[in-house]
């Protein structure tokens, strides 16, 4: 087996997460955060709108983790989203951090939103 070590080059990748927490590079935030090229921080949840909106023409893709769950995420968010140009993909938080991490890995461009579980 080969084993190749993954370097990113902009945004930090996530490197755990339990109950209430995530670590992403390597620091613990407590409660909901979003995280891309641009830094890490915390988010206000579903119902905090501007800092994703804020991401259009920075990233392709934005993640957004829903828990520790899969569910829609408001249909009004959803469009205002879209709207902006942004590609929008709803998943539990656990799926929306792998999938964040491997094409973080890629270089692509783009984000995570995430609700703990």
């Amino acid at each position: 087996m080969r084993l190749n070590e993954v370097t990113y080059s902009d945004a930090q990748p996530v490197d755990g997460y339990g109950e209430g927490f995530f670590r992403i590079g390597g620091q613990v935030h407590q409660g909901a955060v979003l995280t891309s090229a641009a830094g890490t921080a915390a988010w206000g949840g579903l119902d905090n709108a501007a800092p994703l909106l804020a991401l259009a023409g920075e990233v392709d893709v934005l993640f957004i983790g829903t828990g520790s769950e899969i569910a829609h995420i408001p249909a009004d968010l959803r469009k205002a989203l879209e709207e902006a140009g942004l590609g929008v993909e709803a998943m539990s938080s656990p799926a929306a951090c792998r999938t964040y991490n491997v094409l973080l890995s890629e270089g692509r461009r783009i984000a995570l939103a995430a609700l703990p579980v």
